[in-house]
């Protein structure tokens, strides 16, 4: 019986793990990734529990498309194409790029966005708001409160539901926000309960779309786990209703 050259039975050995991770890799870094939802600002589309699917490709690559940010920093993105308004954004907070936050689009470039009485002006046009009855809010400690909720119509036309905790919330009125080239304005849907781009200070401000890392797609899984109180609890938290809901 003739030896086996050991080189080449560790690359026998290895080659298939390998394999797999490269496409793993590929996979998170140039197509989708799962991402986990720990807060409330997007509900009531987004709820604090969702597992969702980001789509990497969707407006071209950056550092951030790579684990790590391992990559050059760049105002160009490879491929790279603007985010719709109205689209669900994931992406790296400015200033705090450890931090990863999901946002719709409210303005694009050029755009001159701002809150009047807690009615969103787009090029100083009101944007359409229709009553839709109550909602509940969910708060970060597990309690829900009764919110008004609202369908938001944006130009061009996307039609997604708002949150309302209060009358007056404290960036229901701001600044004429000018969006600058290169860069997004974001809004978190429940609207009193989401730091976003109408708080430069100590909110999001404008984002680069260097940061953008994905567009979210897709709910693949949900669980409540700020009220599963002990492990006879935990199936029933299990939330099927929102698994495989498209955003």
């Amino acid at each position: 019986m003739t030896a086996k050259n050991p080189l080449k039975a560790l690359w026998d050995f290895i080659a298939e793990p390998l394999l797999t991770l490269g496409l793993v890799f590929i996979s998170t870094t140039a197509i989708a990734q799962p991402f986990y939802v720990p807060s409330g600002s997007m509900q009531p589309t987004i709820a604090i529990g969702d597992a969702m699917i980001g789509n990497k490709f969707a407006y071209g690559w950056s550092r951030w498309s790579l684990p790590f940010g391992l990559g050059p920093a760049s105002d160009r993105r490879l491929l790279g194409r603007l985010p719709a308004r109205g689209d669900v954004v994931i992406f790296r907070k400015p200033g705090d790029i450890k931090t990863t936050l999901v946002k719709r689009v409210i303005g694009l470039p050029g755009d001159r966005i701002q809150m009047r009485e807690g009615l969103l002006y787009i090029n100083e046009v009101p944007v359409k708001l229709e009553a839709a009855g109550m909602g509940q809010a969910e708060s970060e400690s597990g309690d829900t409160e009764q919110a008004r909720r609202f369908i938001e119509t944006l130009p061009g036309g996307v039609r997604h539901p708002i949150l309302k905790l209060r009358q007056y919330g404290m960036l229901d009125d701001t600044q004429v926000f000018a969006v600058p080239a290169g860069h997004l304005f974001m809004m978190g849907d429940n609207r009193d309960n989401s730091s976003d781009s109408r708080d430069p200070e100590g909110g999001v401000g404008f984002v680069p779309v260097e940061n953008l890392m994905a567009k979210a797609e897709i709910t693949i899984g949900s669980y409540d786990f700020l009220n599963a109180k002990g492990p006879a609890t935990w199936p029933g938290m299990v939330r099927f209703e929102r698994f495989f809901r498209a955003i």
